[in-house]
């Protein structure tokens, strides 16, 4: 006789338990090639640590014109 077993997996989540993600805005003025103009804009960060490597990753995820 042999006995059934089951197992469900449980969801994945968005981003893994351990880890300690926050999004960062900045306001700079860039320079605009096609404008040749300086401007402003908003900048957004996520910032993130890699366990695996013990540093901190900051990536540029969006930009645009800063509201006046």
């Amino acid at each position: 006789m042999s006995a059934m077993v089951s197992y469900v997996a449980p969801p994945v989540p968005a981003f893994p338990a351990a880890v300690d993600a926050r999004w960062e805005t900045e306001n700079r003025t860039v320079w605009n090639e096609q404008e040749h103009a300086s401007e402003e804009r908003e900048l957004v960060y996520e910032i993130s640590w890699i366990a695996e490597l013990g540093v901190w990753r900051r990536f540029l995820r969006s930009q645009r014109k800063a509201r006046n």
